[in-house]
């Protein structure tokens, strides 16, 4: 039998190539067809989105808006088609690129290394920084596949070539800035959920850079610093810079380059920073299954607070001008609902529009939760578990029981945040408003944890896709049904159209109930496929 270590090293280099390509293939396609869908639709859309003289007057105003500079960026050639849709979708795509890359490449690289399916393989020929630069080499073939359809989609769509380049490399920079860093952060860390938590704060850091940037003119020369920034600064159908595109190039590079040189310094297996050794004993919550769940998601927990808390700490300082902006400028009020976002005219409005996005990071919560599950059965550290008598079941539940219980904290962090900025610029939001607002986005949330439950019974390595559906694919078809005028049927698909405009309008007690309903019959469902499938491993 051939085995990694009998084979030449060019062979060898082969085969690890196509094993990382066989491990991104299925994401980098869903990534690709999710940034060139998502580009067409709103593209195509234009005339009947903003396309008349009076409707671009109105998209003017947006740039002299600091609130709206903040939540959604820096305005520019709004009055053509390729202008609005890099304003529209630029962020959110190269959002989603990125987090893609660092997941992808933590999995890949750390996350098979720490499971010591890479014993073998550095046993061979290839040492570890040869493994991870074909890894890195597939990743970045990945990004700049999702890069080059979002570009080509744009120049079918008539837009100018120009701008369509500038604008598809640096989202393709962008997430390569995200498979850069997360592979340093896997040189550093010594797990793969340290080495996933430390690169996703830097993107979080840098997308705040990015909005403090844009919404505060003295601190502009903060998007220099963010990658997210800089993709603004390119500002592709009206500077076509270049610059910002060779300093994103180089921040895209550089972590790469020092993570491939720090790997040579580390053992297998191991990060510089070593995992602490003779500590204390920390038995709190180890009592119980229940318990044990808790502790696992409490970390987890305490950074996804922070962040959504951050965020809508920002929606409530922002609620007086953002409706002032609105009331002054009615069209672009009659715009926004055309994309899915209505009543932006009053602080219950406004806020009520930025509360249904929270289904969207509360959502992918569970589905991370659950796939956090499903690796740990995986990779064998549930087996000391399942070798007691506990039944699977239990571990499900305590699990999925835990899960409901972050969730539960996220949104309430979320309400509270929210009410304390309007508090600071002396916004009419109750506490309870904000409470009803972000509790209402529960249902969605709920069908995220069915999916995921449904698929980790049934297709356990499908889990994430699966579970992410309700909240990021119906949130995406909504808005572009909406921005596109598609057929009525289209967005009753989506749960999002089901959803009351609370603290605005009462809740749709109805729909909620009936989302709520599917959500259990599909856990339930997943809990038996559970119970009858093999463990994997």
């Amino acid at each position: 039998m051939t085995t990694i270590g009998s084979v030449d090293g060019g062979t060898a280099r082969a085969a690890v190539t196509r094993l990382a390509l066989r491990q991104v293939r299925r994401g980098a396609l869903v990534m690709s067809a999710l940034a060139a869908g998502t580009t067409a639709i709103v593209v195509v859309g234009y005339e009947t989105t903003a396309g008349t003289p009076l409707d671009a007057a109105a998209l003017a105003a947006l740039a002299e808006n600091p609130a709206i500079r903040t939540l959604f960026g820096e305005p520019f050639a709004l009055d053509t088609p390729g202008g609005f849709t890099v304003w529209r979708t630029g962020t959110v795509l190269a959002v989603l690129l990125s987090v893609w890359g660092v997941l992808a490449t933590t999995r890949t690289t750390r996350g098979e290394e720490e499971s010591g399916r890479w014993d073998l393989l550095l046993a061979g020929r290839l040492a570890v920084p040869a493994v991870l630069g074909r890894h890195l080499a597939v990743l970045a073939a990945a990004v700049a596949t999702a890069g080059a359809t979002t570009g080509v989609v744009l120049v079918a769509a008539g837009t100018p070539p120009a701008g369509a380049l500038r604008y598809s490399v640096g989202l393709a920079l962008v997430a390569l800035f995200a498979v850069s860093t997360a592979l340093l952060s896997a040189q550093v860390m010594p797990t793969r959920a340290g080495a996933s938590g430390l690169a996703l704060a830097l993107l979080g850091v840098g997308l705040l850079a990015r909005m403090i940037g844009d919404g505060v003119a003295a601190l502009g020369w903060l998007r220099w610093l963010s990658p997210y920034g800089l993709l603004a600064l390119v500002r592709p159908y009206h500077e076509d810079r270049l610059l910002p595109l060779v300093v994103l190039a180089g921040a895209a590079l550089v972590p790469g380059a020092v993570g491939l040189a720090l790997a040579r310094r580390r053992d297998v297996r191991a990060g510089l920073v070593a995992a602490p050794a003779g500590r204390p004993p920390r038995r709190w919550l180890l009592g119980t299954v229940e318990g044990f769940a808790v502790r696992r998601m409490l970390r987890p927990l305490a950074g996804w607070s922070a962040g959504i808390g951050a965020y809508f700490l920002l929606v409530g300082l922002l609620a007086t001008s953002m409706t002032r902006f609105l009331s002054d400028n009615p069209r672009f009020a009659e715009l926004a609902a055309q994309a899915g976002f209505t009543e932006l005219g009053s602080v219950r409005g406004y806020t009520a529009s930025l509360f249904v996005l929270l289904a969207v990071p509360v959502g992918l919560f569970t589905v991370v939760r659950l796939a956090e599950f499903v690796a740990a059965e995986t990779d064998g550290r549930l087996t000391s578990l399942y070798a007691q008598p506990v039944s699977r079941s239990r571990l499900l539940i305590a699990e999925t029981l835990a899960t409901l219980a972050g969730v539960a904290v996220l949104v309430t962090v979320a309400a509270v945040a929210t009410w304390l900025g309007t508090c600071l610029v002396d916004a009419p939001l109750p506490l309870s408003a904000a409470l009803a607002g972000t509790w209402n986005v529960l249902p969605v949330v709920l069908l995220c944890l069915g999916a995921g439950l449904l698929a980790l019974g049934w297709l356990p390595r499908a889990t994430a896709v699966v579970g992410a559906l309700p909240a990021v694919g119906g949130f995406l078809l909504q808005v572009l049904a909406d921005s596109a005028d598609l057929p009525g049927w289209v967005s009753v698909i989506s749960p999002f159209t089901h959803l009351a405009a609370v603290p605005a309008e009462s809740p749709g007690w109805t729909a909620a109930l009936v989302m709520v309903g599917i959500a259990v019959a599909t856990a339930v469902l997943g809990r038996f496929g559970h119970r009858r499938r093999d463990l994997l491993g």
